[in-house]
């Protein structure tokens, strides 16, 4: 996928090698942007959660130069959009094809193709933006976060809220100490999962407007049936479940506001217990519900912590009444409030002098209990402020500061939040090493970290 360069542009470029000058390589995206230049990005996935980027890069200044997509029926509305921007199924072919006509790439793909596709980018000096979670198992996450860093590009995984007051806020209060040490943290979304479900056996017709090798990516062939498109959240093969797609933002501020990334730059005595309970133990699928005690070590002068993830809480034993004790107040699920279930997910933070209670995307929060933090101003606001989670991506591929979520952070938080599916996978504890990346009490779930590619996707 290198592009061509010409004998006279060879002997040139040697020529500054050998004289220490040359600092750029063939590639646009290496070179240096003004501040009000356009980028030309590419999108990889327009069909589904990629239709929001199609309306919104060209909205933030960019130019949108090329389109990807293996459903031409989902992408057709996105694809005549903006006719200008060259089609294509395969986002291989359309890197090598226009390698020197792209700066940035945005992936909205299904989960199993996340970490392929951002690889395949960077290391062609690709500036990335994907979506969350940032991929579908501990090892991939561990390489985009080296590998962002060896490519030198700009990052940043799509947990939206990251950029929003709100979450900014809630870290510098907890951080300051207004809510005292955390010792517990509930977090919670009421999806759940599908449970049992039997592995689709027989072969369906393929549509004419669906590429299905490309679909698979780098996962296992297998014949098309719809059924692996049919909630393909659900099949461990593919999809991540709520940890990936919800935990992603809900447990991201304690992930951050408690210092949890830090563990993983630390050389000893950084190991993280995860207890799973569920509603059953399925290779393939997802469990109906899951409650996952995630036990962290202290870090510096934060006392050791619980993190307790609660998905699909209806149907499990015990969260929802003990939340809402917590809470003094009724949970909206659908069936009290205001019954619009704004409720679906949050996350509570527990200290000794208040608590903190976060929504689903950590773009609003309260201090508990109310009355004590009437007149509350707070401290000092010290962390960057950004003008939207995008355009801090975009700001940082034009030579700004790193984003808060680029992929050194978002790798940690990733490998976090899917460390769960593994303890969910084996149903018992775990103990995993964040800096060397093992699990040491558990062969299987130690293998689970990683997965064998397809020939002509690996990372």
């Amino acid at each position: 996928m290198k592009s061509p360069i010409s004998r006279r542009g060879f002997l040139a470029n040697a020529a500054l090698a050998g004289a220490g000058l040359l600092i750029l390589d063939n590639s646009k995206s290496a070179r240096s942007y003004q501040a009000n230049e356009r980028l030309d990005v590419a999108l990889i996935g327009v069909g589904g959660r990629g239709r929001w980027f199609v309306g919104t890069m060209p909205k933030l200044g960019t130019n949108v130069v090329a389109m990807c997509d293996v459903n031409e029926r989902k992408a057709s509305l996105s694809f005549d959009e903006i006719p200008q921007a060259k089609k294509y199924f395969d986002y291989r072919r359309m890197l090598e094809e226009m390698d020197r006509q792209i700066d940035a790439v945005v992936i909205a793909v299904p989960d199993h193709s996340h970490a392929v596709a951002s690889a395949t980018a960077m290391k062609m000096g690709k500036h990335v933006f994907c979506e969350k979670p940032l991929t579908r198992t501990v090892s991939e996450a561990r390489a985009l976060r080296e590998l962002a860093v060896k490519c030198k590009v700009a990052t940043q995984m799509g947990n939206q809220g990251t950029g929003s007051e709100a979450f900014r806020r809630a870290v510098e209060i907890i951080q300051a100490g207004v809510i005292g040490d955390v010792r517990e943290v509930h977090a919670w979304n009421t999806g759940g999962g599908p449970g049992d479900r039997p592995i689709p056996t027989d072969e369906h017709d393929l549509p004419d407007y669906l590429r299905w090798d490309l679909w698979l990516g780098p996962a296992k062939f297998r014949p098309y049936n719809s059924r692996w498109l049919s909630g393909w959240h659900g099949w461990r093969d593919f999809g991540t479940g709520n940890l990936g797609n919800w935990a992603s933002h809900t447990m991201n501020l304690p992930f951050k506001a408690l210092r949890l990334d830090t563990l993983w730059n630390r050389q000893s005595d950084s190991l993280v217990k995860l207890k799973p309970e569920v509603s059953g133990i399925h290779k393939h699928s997802l469990p109906r519900w899951e409650i996952i005690r995630y036990d962290f070590r202290a870090r510096g002068d934060m006392p050791p912590v619980t993190v307790n993830w609660y998905n699909g809480p209806g149907q499990a034993p015990g969260p929802r009444d003990m939340i809402e004790q917590m809470l003094r107040r009724r949970l909206d699920w659908g069936d009290a409030g205001e019954k619009k279930w704004a409720d679906h997910a949050g996350c509570l933070l527990i200290g000794a002098k208040g608590m903190i209670h976060s929504t689903g995307h950590n773009m609003s929060f309260s201090l508990l209990p109310e009355d004590k933090f009437k007149d509350f101003e707070g401290p000092p606001r010290l962390l960057p402020r950004t003008r939207g989670h995008e355009r801090e991506w975009l700001d940082a591929c034009k030579g700004g500061p790193p984003a808060m979520s680029d992929f050194d952070y978002a790798g940690r938080l990733a490998e976090f939040v899917l460390a769960g599916n593994v303890a969910t996978l084996v149903g018992e504890t775990i103990e995993f090493d964040p800096v060397a990346m093992k699990i040491g009490n558990n062969v299987e779930a130690d293998q689970a970290l990683t997965h064998a590619y397809r020939q002509g996707w690996s990372l």
